[in-house]
This record gives structure tokens, sequence and C-alpha cells, in this order.
């Protein structure tokens, strides 16, 4: 029970520690650098005491039940390899905190970036440690979600901007495929459990549907990890703050697609089709990233292509996917974490210091940076695999998983020939690094005069470049015991013996390392003139990036394409598009009818029904009669539209639901009095609607009339043959049972709501409070148009005594009113359980209160006798109904889950109490704000008020 609590604490510490960063004020970097580092050093604390749990093959899996129906459960699961994957995250992370500390400005919005670096760690922990297939791919699309918002921190720049989106838009679409992928594979192994799918390898293997899950799969990995022809986005990130790019470039976000293969090997792996599809795509990316970075004269530039080059390595050693290769893919993924973290770093801090990453200005810095370009040469002989460095070992492995026999295709033929060739161009682009910038003489044009940075900013890239050294000389005594456990975590019981050492002997993988670097010293030689002159590249490297295609894709599918659907499909007006909607639903439901042996029957006429039809009849006039005067008078519409909503409360009150009149009445106040405050600024009527053309408006109307029966006729036969159909068992039977037993109320369409359907419930009220904010946004902005049937005249403060002393009489009976709606609001809180009422039907009543006092009296004498805060108010409800549903999992009971029980109080005596009444509670704050906000809104266009002057930061409270 510790250690599954522990793997909570994991996910969730990183989020609450994000935060509270995010309270922080700006220029508080240590405060901030503390929190996080600490929040790091937590982590890697728990990682260590986890570590003895997970050897031998072992796994700690600790389950938080969820919709456990459906096969939803909050699962987080370690072992050896999610294990050795989040000390990369936790270590190089703590890293990275401490290196932005001291890269960043104090002005800068750092609170925004140690929060989000936070967040996406939690994310990244989140996806390490899932044990169920869904939620993996929940924490997947957050990591792209939060990826967005580092990669565009510095917002103020286009190619932030630009890069954000391209990432946003190629891993989250990877996503949607990985998450079909992932539902087809639960559906065929009967669940949703990791360690059931690792298990259920050929069960998938031999699926007819495998073809369509391997792809939907791999282009879930092949665009988050960056592989050909998804490769482009990566360098176009390269426009996020450098410890950014040294985090989510190294050992996290990109890394997510390659963990993932990985991972789902055991289930995915060993066919055909899978070696051909991943080790193909591994070695095209292999080689195009390498040959790619030779030619771009951008530090992070270069370091991004080399990004991609190497995890088109790593991908390749999974689809060939030996036992050997698998153990070399888990090698160089913390190799390459290692030595690329450190080149990130030391590349923010030749920009930081020099002012500059542009390599054709760079030049000399050994002499100014001594300690840095030493650092540096290190981490690049690393990249290139240089002995007595980390990088070397993990190459030569790879080189050897590729010289080995695996099936005699074309392809495994290849593979030696193409890793050469790639290693080449790796050892030409490090050298190119090394010496053109450390390297000649000095630089003279440069933007700042290059200098040591801080022993503390320089400290990371030391301790990272140790690291490189130490598994490069002592590869048995650092890493062997992890790398066993993690490797044995992915190939299984069967993990042949591998020995890590610096000399093997005379091997083929020795030679093919010593080739790789000749040849790539003599192509750093040769073509000197090409490389360094020109562009970025020649005409074919520009060719190889597709982020113009992108682009061209981009702006055909989000401009190109909805002008000509506009241009095809469109009609003028809003009446025209609903007219439209409708038909075409009409059309649907008539012909989906007309395929069924379908008979509405005949109810038996009463002088009951008569009563009803009589009532109905009335409300059919109001209806009509709102549909005429909208012609002539827009007032009087209203008031009929309110007649027929009244005859829609009775016929609740005739067929017994009560709860549905008493929620239908108190919406069509609210409505009527929002419609009140909104109708003069609807335009001036149209020439048709006036008069002008009356055979036009006589048939449009008479069409409208024509449309407006058919489907009224539908749906009328449609509730007749749900009403009149005998009944049989269903789950209203079910609820009107075990409503009280279960919930603890007899009102059974209130314990629906706020208990057995509760999450439901929790997202409309989330759907209501972003249509409250939106509408608030919208109309804030909204400035009457002069066509508008009347406008604010000048003479405003003349109006204004006039109209209050117009108004005196029901602004004092609203008063008098606001204290009973009031008492009606908590009357109708607190029976909802048992009797009709709510915290909906509350929050609407205590609502009304308040748009009658905007109606009544003036707003600004309104708003200077009371002062509400509905963004507050949302804010609260939304919180109360969450905690309340997270409050369920202190007790081992799924989200949203309530408990009764009577409360015996003093005096009083015994008491219903249900934790459904503090969601309920929720509820009625958030219905309040939402419509108060909108109130505001509406409220504030109105001649008794001026529109007030926006301030600068656009941070006012609403009031």
């Amino acid at each position: 029970m510790v250690e599954q609590n522990l793997l909570l604490l994991l996910v969730l510490t990183p989020f609450v520690s994000a935060a509270l960063a995010a309270t922080l004020p700006i220029g508080a970097r240590n405060a901030e650098a503390w929190l996080a580092g600490l929040t790091m050093i937590v982590a890697l604390a728990i990682l260590i005491v986890l570590y003895p749990a997970v050897t031998d093959n072992q796994s700690i899996t600790g389950t938080f039940h969820w919709i456990s129906s459906i096969g939803l459960d909050l699962t987080f699961r370690i072992d050896g390899f999610s294990w050795l994957f989040m000390v990369l995250v936790v270590g190089i992370g703590f890293l990275v905190i401490l290196y932005a500390r001291y890269y960043m400005a104090p002005d800068d919005p750092v609170p925004r970036l140690y929060s989000c670096l936070l967040a996406f760690s939690g994310a990244m922990s989140g996806l390490l440690l899932s044990g169920n297939i869904i939620m993996l791919v929940v924490f997947w699309e957050l990591t792209s979600l939060i990826s967005f918002l580092l990669i565009g921190y510095w917002f103020h720049r286009q190619d932030a901007r630009d890069g954000a989106r391209m990432s946003l838009i190629v891993t989250a679409s990877g996503g949607l495929g990985l998450m079909v992928a992932m539902i087809l594979i639960g559906q065929i192994v009967g669940s949703y459990d990791l360690d059931a799918v690792l298990k259920a390898g050929p069960q998938i293997t031999g699926h007819r549907l495998y073809p369509v899950i391997l792809l939907l799969f791999l282009f879930g990995a092949f665009t988050k990890s960056a592989q050909f022809p998804f490769h482009f986005w990566l360098p176009n990130a390269m426009a996020a703050p450098t410890p950014v790019s040294s985090y989510l470039h190294s050992a996290t976000m990109v890394k997510a697609g390659v963990f993932v293969l990985l991972r789902f090997h055991p289930a995915l792996g060993g066919t055909e089709a899978w070696f051909q599809l991943v080790t193909g795509i591994g070695l095209t990316t292999l080689l195009l990233g390498a040959v790619v970075a030779l030619f771009r004269h951008d530090l992070k530039g270069l370091l991004a292509y080399s990004t991609i080059s190497h995890l088109g390595l790593i991908t390749a050693l999974a689809g060939i996917g030996t036992p050997f290769a698998l153990i070399a893919a888990v090698f160089h993924i913390v190799n390459h974490a290692v030595f690329k973290a450190s080149l990130f770093m030391a590349a923010g801090i030749i920009d930081h210091e020099t002012g500059t990453r542009d390599m054709r200005r760079l030049s000399g810095l050994a002499r100014a940076m001594p300690v840095t370009a030493a650092l540096a040469i290190i981490a690049s002989g690393a990249m290139a695999g240089v002995p007595l460095l980390n990088g070397f070992l993990s190459k030569e492995m790879f080189f050897e998983a590729t010289y080995l026999w695996n099936n005699g295709s074309p392809l495994d033929n290849l593979a030696p020939y193409v890793a050469v060739l790639a290693g080449a161009f790796s050892a030409a682009y490090s050298l190119r690094f090394i010496v053109t910038v450390f390297f000649g003489p000095p630089a003279t044009d440069l933007p700042q005069q290059p200098h040591e940075p801080p022993l503390l900013m320089r400290l990371p890239v030391a301790v990272l470049v140790a690291i490189c050294l130490g598994i490069g000389m002592f590869p048995q005594q650092v890493l062997t015991p992890w790398l066993q456990t993690a490797s044995q975590a992915v190939v299984g019981p069967g993990l042949p013996e591998f020995s890590l050492k610096v000399w093997h002997g005379v091997t083929p993988a020795l030679i093919m390392s010593l080739i790789a670097m000749t040849l790539g010293t003599l192509i750093y030689l040769l073509p000197r003139r090409l490389i360094d002159s020109g562009e970025d590249g020649t005409r074919l490297m520009r060719r190889l990036d597709f982020g113009r295609g992108f682009d061209w894709l981009l702006q055909l599918l989000s401009i190109r394409l909805p002008r000509l659907a506009l241009r095809v499909l469109s009609a003028n007006g809003l009446q025209a598009q609903l007219r439209a909607i409708v038909l075409l639903g009409l059309a649907g439901a008539w012909f989906a009818l007309g395929t069924l042996d379908w008979v509405v029957p005949m109810p038996s006429v009463s002088s009951r029904e008569l009563v009803f039809a009589l009532l109905w009849l009335v409300g059919g006039t109001c209806a009509l009669g709102a549909a005429w005067q909208a012609k002539y008078h827009r007032f009087a519409a209203l008031v009929l539209m309110g007649g027929a909503g009244l005859v829609t409360c009775a016929t609740f009150v005739w067929l017994s639901a009560p709860d549905l009149a008493v929620t239908q009445l108190l919406v069509e106040i609210a409505t009527t009095a929002l419609l009140l405050l909104g109708l003069r600024w609807l335009p001036k009527r149209s020439a048709e609607i006036a008069g002008d053309n009356k055979f036009a408006a006589h048939s449009r109307r008479f069409r409208d009339l024509l449309i407006a029966l058919a489907c009224g006729s539908g749906m009328t036969a449609l509730a007749l043959a749900v009403l009149l159909t005998p009944p049989s068992a269903s789950v209203g039977d079910w609820f009107l049972r075990n409503a009280y037993v279960e919930g603890g109320g007899t009102n059974v369409v209130n314990v629906i709501l706020v208990d057995f359907r509760a999450f439901d419930t929790f997202g409309e009220i989330t759907v209501l409070a972003v249509v409250g904010l939106t509408v608030y946004a919208l109309l804030r902005r909204f400035r009457p148009a002069p066509e508008s049937v009347e406008r604010p005249r000048p003479q405003l403060d003349a109006e204004e005594q006039a109209l209050e002393a117009y108004l005196f009489v029901p602004a004092v009976l609203m008063q008098w009113m606001f204290a009973p709606i009031i008492a009606l609001s908590a009357y109708l809180f607190f029976r909802g359980h048992d009797l009709p009422g709510g915290g909906f039907a509350a929050g609407v009543t205590l609502a009304i209160g308040l748009l009658l006092q905007y109606v009544a009296a003036n707003v600004r004498w309104v708003e200077a006798r009371l002062t509400v805060l509905p963004v507050r108010w949302m804010a609260s409800g939304l919180t109360i109904a969450a905690s309340v549903g997270a409050g369920a999992w202190i007790f081992g009971y799924p989200f949203l889950s309530a408990h009764a029980q009577y409360l015996d109080i003093p005096v009083i005596g015994k008491v219903p109490f249900s934790t459904a009444m503090l969601f309920d509670f929720g509820v009625f704050s958030l219905v309040l704000g939402a419509i108060v906000l909108m109130l505001i809104a509406i409220a504030h266009q109105s001649l008794r008020v001026a529109p007030r002057p926006r301030p600068a930061d656009d941070t006012e409270e609403v009031r």
C-alpha cells in the first residue's frame, strides 16, 4: 500500500507544485527554482525507495478505481524500464531547473516557465507509469498540450507561435491515431490493462485488424518522436527557450515515441510488417537527420536534426527487435539523453554569452570560454561516438545489431551500410560543431563580448559530461545493473547475457565505427565551401524540410477548403442556415423511419385528454401569435413566447414531472429577463419583414410554417410511440428502487443528477461555465452598430434621472422582493434531495432576483449597492464539485461517489445529509455565476450605462 501511494505521489506532486509555481510573482526566480528543484528531489528520493522492488523483472502496480465497468481505472505501474526512464525525467529535469535559474532574464515570466516545466514532468510521469492504456493516451496528449505552451513561451515572437502550433497539430494528431489503436487493442484483448495487453501479443498480431492497429500505433509513435515524414516539427520547435529545448528534446517529449515502441514491442512487435515499417522508417530518419544536420548553421538547429537522427537510430533498433537490439535501444536512450541535454545547455550558454547561435558568426570561443568549450567538446565527442565516451558504446551495439543476420531481407542487408553512412555524417556534424565554434580566429562581429557564464549555470553541463565520461570509461560499474533491470522489463525473462566493456577486441562493430569516423572526417574536410556558405543547406536540404508542405496542407485544410465549402454550402443569414440544418435533420429522420415497420398507436380519447388538448390549444395560439407579432412588435412576441413556455410548464405538471416544471418555469423567467435586456440591440427589420415586399414575406412565412408542422408532427408521433408503447423493464425502474437506498433522497430526478450520474452533471456545468465566459468575452467587446434600432443618446445624465424617476416604484418593489427570493432560493436548494428543487433551480432563482434588480432599476444604482463577482462564483462552483468528486478517492471509492447518512444535531434532532448536497452547492454556485455573468455582459450594453474604458492589461475583475 505504501508503494502504491508513492506511485500516486510521483504523478501528482509535479502538478501540485506547478499550481503553486504559477501563483508566485514575476521576479521571484529563487523561490520558483527552489520549489521546482525540491519537487524533483522528492521524486528522485521516491524512485530510490522503489528501486529494490523493481529488480528481477518485478513491477509495482497501484489501482485507483474510477469507471471500472468499462475498464477505465487510474492504474499506475512501474518496472525497471519505466523506473530508468523516470530517473532521466527527474534527474535531467532537476539540472534543467538549475540551469534555467541563470539562463532566464529577471523580467521574463519565470513562474509560467517553471509551472509548465513541472506540469510537463507530471504528464510525462503519468505516461511512463500508466498501467491503463487509455490513461496512457490521456497523459500522451497532455504532454502535447503542455509542450505547446512551453514551445510558445515567448508568444510575442512569430516563430515561437508557429513552432508551437505545428508541434501541437502534428503530435496531437498522432495521439488521436494512438487512441484509436489502443481502443482496438482493448477490444481484442478484452482489457485495457497494460499487463494483460503485453501478454496478449499472439492474440493481437494474429487478429485481422492488426495491420490497421499497427499503422495507427506507429502514426502516434512516429509523430511524437519526429520520425520521417513527421520530422519537420522538431526543428521548428527550437524557438523555445533553451532550458525547454534541453528538457523536451533530450529526455522527455521526443523520447515518448520510442518509449511506447519499446513498451509495446511484446504486444505488437516480432512481425514482418513491424520490422519493415519500424526499421525502414528508423533508418531513413537516421540518415536524413544526420545529413541535414551537417548543413544547418543554427546551433540549436544542428542539435535538433541530430536529435532526429538519434531517434531514428533507437527506432531502427526497436524495429530489428532482437533481444540484443532492444538492450542497445534502452542503452542509447540513456546515453542520448545525457549528452544531448548537455549540448543543448552548452548551446544556450553560447547564445546567452555571445548573443547569437549562428555558426557562421562564431569562432575561437575556446579562448574566451575555455571551460564551456571543454565541456561542449566532450559532449560532442559522445554524440559522434568517440571512444571512452558513452556514445561510443551504444553506437557499437547499434552497429553490431545491424551487422548480425536478422531475416535476410533487402532491408536487413542494407542496414549496416546505412548505419555506417549515418555514423559518418554524425561524426562530420559533430566535428563541424567543435571546430567552427571553438577554434579558429576570435570572432569580431558578435553582439556581446563572450565570457564564461556563472558557475552554477555551467554546473549542470559539467554533471552531464561527467556522466558521459563515467559511462564511457566505467560502464560496468556505472550503468550495467540499472540497464539490466530496465532491459529485462522490455525483453522479458529471456534476457541474453551482455557485457558493457570499453574493449571487445577487433570486431565488425569496431571496424564499422572506425570507417564511420574516418569517412566523417573526410566529409567535413572536403565540402567545406558547400557547408559553410549560403543559406541553411543546399537546394536538396531545403526540399527535405517538410515544414513547407505542412504549411501548404494547413492552409489548404483551414482556409481554401473551408472557403470552397462556404461558397458551395453557405446561405445568407442565420435563419437560412438554421433552415438548412432543420431540413437536413428532417430528411434524415424520415429516411430512417421509412426503413422501419413503425406504427404509432392511437391513444384513447377521454374528457381528460380533451382538457389537455385545450391547454395546448392555448399554447399553440401563443406560439402562432408570437410568430405573427414578431413581424410588428418584438415585445409582444416575447410575451406570447412566455405564454407558450407556461403551457409547457403546465404540461410537465400534468404528466407528473414537477422537477421539470420548476426548472422550465425558472428558465422561462430568466430567459425572458435576459431577452428584455438585449431586445433593444437587435438590428432593424429588413424591408422584406417590414412589408415592402409582402408576397416574399408571406411566402417565406408559409414555407417556414410547413417546415415547422412537418418537424412538429414527427416529434409528436415519436413521443406518442414512446408513451403508448407497453412498458417494460427499464433503467428508470432501477432508479426508483434505489434512489433512497443508494442516494439517500426521495426526489429521484435530483438523486440521478447529483449522485448516480453526477459525472454527466459535472461535464454539463463545465460546459455552462465555458458558455458564460464566452458570452461575456464576446459581449464586453460589442458596440452597437450604427444601424441599430436605437443608440444611446449623448444626454446620459438627464436620461438617467428621468429613468430613475419613472422606475422608482418598480425598483422599490424589486428591492422588497429580493430578500424573499433569496429565501426561496435557499428553500429550493435544501429541499432538492427529497422534493422538487435542487442546486440548479436554486441558482436560477437567485439569478432571477438579481436580474429583476437590473431590469427594474438603474444598472449603476444596482452595482453601487450589490457586489457580485460571478467569475469567482463559477470558479468556486467548479472547484467545490471537483473537490467533492476527488474526495471519494481518499476513502478508496470512484470519483464522485456519494455518501448519505443522518446527522444528529442538538435540539433539532436527526437531519438527513449527503455529500451530494455539497456537489449540488457547486452546481448552484456555477449556475448563479454563469447567468449573472451573461446578465452583466448584456446589461452593460444598456442605455443606462456608458461604455467603460477597457483596462490596459485587460484584467479588470468582473463586478
